[in-house]
């Protein structure tokens, strides 16, 4: 590596904190994070105080199916210019301001809507339009940051959306609860649905990026050209396609297997409600962000290669952290220590990814390409991590996460091979 302490190096980094870009992208990064746990584990709070029964509950879990599935429409988005606003914002801002006056809009009829009795249904049909529209945005603010700066700046616009993006996680968590706690569900959701305003401003006061023209090749129907032409596209520009492919499939693998068995992990070894929402969700964020940060000023000073692959590691070693702990028990030092690098790991590694993901895109297709790769990092991981009780009741935690974090060292493999072999990123 590079003279770890060059000041004029250092010195060129600290200048990108000064970057507007980097403040737009922390203010949609808040506009893309505010509606997920309002469709997600606030709204099952808001259920379940409403006293609609578990089962019901567990199946509104399926309204956020469209995050794994937004790479359905992406080609839409990155292929087709809205009327009249598209002359007045441009492509990318367009779709950013109508996905973002839809979640307001749909936030707060939600919040209109009882979930109790007939009105289920209405309420229900109202959720589906927030996940929808909340993915769209995801969509359109992936490509934006992509197309808004060159490869060296994803690392700290991204640490930027990250900061964003926890910030919105806890104002529609505890924010929100503590709300509608002291006053209603009703008003709760409707301060939350006037949040998306800063989302609006933003998109109205950003500069729109540069526009690349969308083609059709002469050989291909508009159909094809729209589907399967960033494909083809991603495949004729990477002779190592399908091993990246690989990659990016199993690169989450070791923490995303065994996250959805972590709250229950932690009561079952003794911890409290109130324990385990300090460390993990006020204590665990701030680690998460500063993780975040790092792996920002970490790219921008060293690429993404090397940071890449400490990062594998990184993820498997502190999965093995939760081993320690299920053999310690209630331990709250060891419980803070193992949130701590479980967190800093998460902000690093998902800031170092991002940035490497963003790399593998072409201008012509940013939204379908990123769309496409951000859903396969997550779909593998969150198959798995349905069998994760299963394996919890016939072995144990222990076993469980020492069989997670096994499973990050095909990622570490191949990032050594990506990195040692300078394959093209």
């Amino acid at each position: 590596m590079k003279n770890f302490f060059d000041k004029e190096a250092w010195s060129n980094i600290f200048s990108h904190l000064k970057n507007k870009k980097l403040l737009i992208m922390f203010l949609l990064g808040f506009s893309a994070g505010l509606p997920l746990l309002l469709v997600f584990t606030t709204l099952s709070a808001w259920l379940r105080d409403e006293d609609i029964v578990r089962s019901t509950i567990g199946f509104f879990g399926w309204v956020t199916i469209f995050y794994g599935l937004k790479f359905l429409w992406a080609p839409l988005i990155d292929s087709i210019k809205l009327p009249i606003i598209n002359k007045v914002l441009g492509k990318r801002r367009s779709w950013l301001l109508l996905t973002q006056v839809s979640i307001g809009f749909f936030l707060y009829l939600l919040a209109t809507i009882s979930p109790s009795g007939e009105s289920l249904l209405a309420f229900a049909i109202c959720a589906l339009f927030v996940s929808f529209f909340s993915a769209s945005q995801d969509i359109v603010v992936d490509a934006y940051r992509i197309e808004i700066a060159p490869l060296e700046s994803q690392g700290i616009l991204t640490a930027g959306y990250q900061f964003g993006y926890r910030v919105a996680i806890l104002v529609a968590g505890a924010g929100a609860l503590y709300i509608a706690d002291s006053y209603s569900w009703e008003i709760s959701y409707k301060v939350m649905s006037s949040l998306m305003l800063i989302g609006i401003v933003t998109t109205l006061m950003a500069s729109e990026p540069k526009e690349h023209i969308f083609k059709v090749d002469k050989s291909d129907n508009l159909i094809s050209a729209v589907f399967w032409a960033p494909i083809r596209d991603f495949f004729l520009r990477y002779q190592n396609a399908i091993l990246i492919l690989i990659f990016i499939g199993v690169y989450r693998l070791s923490d995303l297997s065994m996250a959805v068995m972590a709250n229950p992990f932690y009561l079952d070894i003794g911890f409290t409600l109130s324990e385990i929402a300090t460390v993990t969700k006020v204590f665990g964020i701030a680690m998460t962000l500063i993780g975040a940060f790092f792996g920002g000023i970490i790219v921008l000073r060293y690429k993404v290669r090397k940071p890449l692959f400490y990062g594998s590691i990184m993820i498997a070693l502190t999965t093995l952290m939760f081993v320690v702990q299920s053999i310690f028990g209630n331990n709250m030092n060891l419980f803070i220590l193992t949130i701590a690098l479980d967190n800093f790991t998460g902000g690093f590694a998902g800031t170092v990814f991002i940035a490497y993901l963003s790399s593998l895109t072409d201008p012509k297709y940013t939204a379908t390409q990123y769309a496409l790769f951000s859903s396969l990092m997550l779909v593998p991981g969150k198959f798995l991590s349905g069998f994760s009780g299963l394996i919890v009741d016939n072995f144990g935690y222990s076993e469980l996460f020492m069989i997670s974090a096994s499973l990050g060292i095909p990622a570490i493999i191949i990032s050594y091979y990506l990195s040692k072999n300078n394959v093209k990123v």
